[in-house]
């Protein structure tokens, strides 16, 4: 097995934590240094498999500061537990890859980062939604292949998303921001399907649509899909904010590509297989009108065969939360759950996790999914 590199921080810490990827920022390091933690960073850009881990932990951790793209799972809550542990922060709001009840089991509390990704990723997804409908990256390779002779009428026709119909799958914190930053910004009706009802983002489009009309223009609509197909039938554009689960496993098929419109458009920064990548390619093939976005793959980081040559596909590195402000924001999370479990201290109960943000962070841990389950002790309760 491949030697992978490490640097260590604080050395005489009286716990040790595993961090397996360098993280962006300083306030995490800092937050886990005052906590009394010797930190070991690994430095490879290689994902880490579970032998690598495993190896890492060793006979004595206190806490690991993992990625999503790693299987935490029972084998590794195993030997987590097994070395003293009690401690795991998953860096990212989602976590799909984390065997929640295997952590329960080993009696290992899992955290994770939300409230800092929620603007950041909306804004990619509108950004991934332009440069689909107006083929920024068919021009540029154009451009960059000294293929562009002069301006034409008919050079990289693109689709006016203005006054169009959104399509929203998934209206949570994301999917909410980006509607609305595609209803207030471009005039566009929205459609999304979800479980529950999103009132708030209703009550919100239909004050907006009243501004509009007192100013002299026509309103903007907003409505819950009955099913999914009705969606995708009526949007223009379909921009995926869902959970990965068993539900959502390739809730976008061939069959549900069909009922979308010629011309539309499908954005996704969730999660790869929430796509069935395969049917994508073979649609793409046949519709070339046709557009899609991609922040996230199915076999990420693999794409299927196919996909890299497909020009009415826009791809990405699985950058959508990735702005300066939000990474280093989801590194000091982490590692302020991880520092105030070490520490005992209790779990944050408010949905506003900024104040984690700040130097003088209150004495909890911001997001643990298992807490109930383990009957952690809640921030202000007695």
């Amino acid at each position: 097995m491949e030697q992978k590199k490490w640097e260590t921080h604080n050395p005489t810490g009286s716990r040790r934590v595993i961090v397996t990827k360098i993280l962006p920022g300083s306030l995490w390091l800092e937050r886990l240094i005052k906590a009394d933690c010797k930190v070991e960073v690994c430095t490879s850009t290689d994902v880490l498999s579970v032998d690598d881990i495993k190896s890492a932990i060793g006979q004595q951790c206190d806490a690991v500061l993992g990625q999503l793209t790693e299987d935490w799972g029972d084998e590794l809550f195993g030997t987590l537990e097994a070395a003293g542990g009690t401690a795991y922060s998953n860096v990212a709001v989602g976590f799909n890859n984390v065997d929640v009840d295997a952590a329960t089991g080993h009696g290992i509390p899992v955290g994770n980062t939300p409230g800092v990704l929620t603007e950041t990723t909306a804004q990619m997804a509108v950004a991934l939604t332009f440069a689909a409908a107006r083929r920024t990256g068919e021009a540029e390779r154009f451009m960059r292949a000294g293929k562009y002779k002069g301006w034409l009428m008919t050079l990289f026709l693109g689709e006016l998303l203005w006054r169009k119909t959104v399509g929203v799958i998934g209206a949570g914190r994301i999917g909410a921001n980006y509607a609305r930053m595609m209803v207030e910004g471009h005039k566009m009706n929205l459609v999304y399907y979800d479980v529950y009802p999103n009132q708030e983002l209703e009550d919100y489009i239909a004050a907006y649509g009243d501004f509009l009309k007192s100013r002299g223009e026509a309103p903007v609509a907003c409505k819950r899909a009955d099913t999914l197909e009705d969606l995708l039938r009526e949007a223009d554009c379909v921009s995926l904010h869902t959970v990965l689960d068993d539900s959502t496993h390739h809730l976008i098929n061939a069959e549900r590509l069909a009922l979308m419109k010629e011309n539309a458009i499908l954005v996704n920064t969730s999660r790869g297989p929430v796509v069935d990548e395969a049917a994508l390619v073979g649609h793409c093939r046949r519709h070339p009108d046709f557009r899609a976005a991609l922040d996230v793959f199915e076999d990420e980081p693999a794409m299927k065969p196919g996909l890299v040559d497909l020009d009415n596909v826009v791809i990405v590195p699985h950058i959508a939360s990735a702005t300066r402000w939000t990474r280093e924001g989801m590194a000091t999370l982490a590692a302020s759950n991880v520092a105030a479990l070490l520490r005992g201290y209790p779990v944050w109960n408010q949905p506003d996790i900024l104040p984690f943000l700040e130097a003088d962070a209150p004495r909890a841990a911001p997001s643990v999914v298992n807490a109930d389950d383990l009957k952690l002790p809640i921030f202000g309760s007695r």
